[in-house]
């Protein structure tokens, strides 16, 4: 299926971004790999305000995505691993879209413009980590050319998948 590529604009976090992540991410669907639920706007405000932070110190960080109108639709992009478990010291990438935005090439759009950003950055891979039942994320994996790197469970018991992408030979492989 060829269809055209959504229009998506990319931008640090702004703290009015908190607001509207807290709004967009208060649905089941959207939380079902994430907890189940929405997490407090305080939670937003400071994950916002960390990412103005990545951006400034790393020149990438979970940007805000907008649509072809300008209205907030989620984040996608990239960070230090933020945890103690998993791959320390690698760069994720990752992307959270709101229940009106899937399906509709808004992810796979963003996070490809999210491997120009973070290659253009001097970063040599990216790592994804992926609830392993969240088959749509899995599919923007794919697509951009990832490889299943581990298996692993998560300290909550869940099990999860890490997938790699090596950023040194200029090209995705297998992006399509």
């Amino acid at each position: 299926m060829n269809r055209a590529l959504p229009v998506v604009r990319l931008r640090v976090p702004t703290d009015e971004d908190a607001v509207a992540w807290h709004r967009i991410f208060d649905d089941p669907d959207v939380m079902e790999f994430h907890g189940g639920k929405a997490a407090d706007l305080s939670v937003y405000e400071e994950l916002t305000a960390r990412q103005r932070r990545h951006d400034a110190e790393h020149g990438f960080c979970l940007w805000t995505m907008l649509d072809e109108s300008g209205q907030v639709i989620g984040f996608t992009g990239a960070q230090p691993w933020p945890r103690d478990w998993g791959p320390k010291g690698e760069i994720e990438i990752g992307w959270r879209l709101g229940r009106d935005s899937w399906g509709k090439g808004y992810a796979t759009t963003a996070a490809r413009m999210t491997l120009e950003r973070v290659r253009a950055a001097g970063v040599p891979s990216v790592v994804a980590m992926v609830a392993a039942g969240n088959a749509r994320s899995i599919a923007v994996t794919r697509r951009l050319g990832m490889r299943l790197a581990e298996v692993f469970t998560t300290p909550t018991r869940q099990e999860g998948h890490c997938y790699r992408l090596d950023l040194h030979n200029g090209h995705d492989d297998n992006a399509q």
